[in-house]
This record gives structure tokens, sequence and C-alpha cells, in this order.
């Protein structure tokens, strides 16, 4: 890795790209979405502060354990001044983002274990199915679309 020397306050998007392991279409990806900033030289190419580096590996970490793009906006938008986050900004969200990851894993293990069910049956039944209809209250009262009921027989269409 590239090291820089301490004078040098920016970095082009090619450095903030080898510094921190991010394409370049992902960095610009990231400062469309407002994650990160950059300023513009008279020549009109993106300038990044060094600090950029930290919220580039602060975006990733989160992306890596599943955190949404939309709540690491958020969080960052959240710090004073826009400044960059510290190992205790990382600790606080993380703490905070736990709760959801262990909600998430706990689906995960439940969709694991109906899999195995399907793979013995290979049905994939609207009507019984867990992963094609999870979490199915309707089923259990009445049979067929609820937007569109069957009619009896005999019924006519009416004008």
């Amino acid at each position: 890795m590239a090291q820089l020397p301490e004078k040098i306050n920016e970095l082009t998007v090619g450095q903030l790209s080898a510094r921190s392991g991010a394409a370049v279409s992902a960095l610009h990806f990231y400062e469309a979405k407002g994650l990160i900033r950059s300023r513009r030289t008279s020549g009109n190419q993106r300038r990044y502060s060094r600090d950029a580096l930290r919220r580039v590996a602060f975006v990733r970490a989160a992306q890596r354990v599943g955190i949404p793009l939309a709540t690491v906006r958020e969080a960052l938008a959240r710090l004073p001044e826009e400044r960059t986050p510290t190992k205790e900004d990382w600790a606080r969200l993380s703490a905070a983002w736990r709760t959801e990851l262990d909600e998430r894993i706990r689906q995960l293990g439940r969709l694991r274990d109906h899999l195995t069910d399907c793979i013995g049956c290979g049905c994939l039944s609207l009507e019984n199915c867990v992963l094609s209809n999870p979490d199915d209250v309707i089923g259990d009262r009445i049979v067929g679309s609820v937007l569109m009921p069957t009619r009896r027989p005999g019924e006519g269409v009416e004008d």
C-alpha cells in the first residue's frame, strides 16, 4: 500500500481508492449518497481530505456486517460538524446495530431450518411453504386471493 507524505492533506480519488481498498466507482457512489465529500480543483478534479480514509473504512466495515448505507449515512450525519467517526463512535453505533443484526441472524436461522423441510418436499406450495409464504396469517382462515375472491357456482356477473 502506498504511503503518503505527512504534508499532503488531500487525496486524489485514485489515492483514496488505493489506500482504502475501495474501487473508484464505489467512492463516487459513496459521495453521491452523501457518505463522503470532496472538493473540486480548478481543473474539476476531486480532492478528498485525509479523514475520508476513516469515513470509507467506517462505511465498508458497516457494509460487511450488513448495515444498509442509508443507516450508515444517518449515523454519519449525526456526528458533530460532520467530523470523522472515532473508535468511540463505532462502539456506540455498533452496539445500537447489534439488536438489528441479532434479529437478522435469527431470521436466517429460521430460513435455514425450513430450507431442509423444502428439500424433502420440493413443492414450494403457496398454501403450506414457509419459504414462499412466510408469516401467513390469512391463509389459516381463507383460501384464494383476498383481492379477487372466487365466485360461488351459480353467481352471475353484475352490470
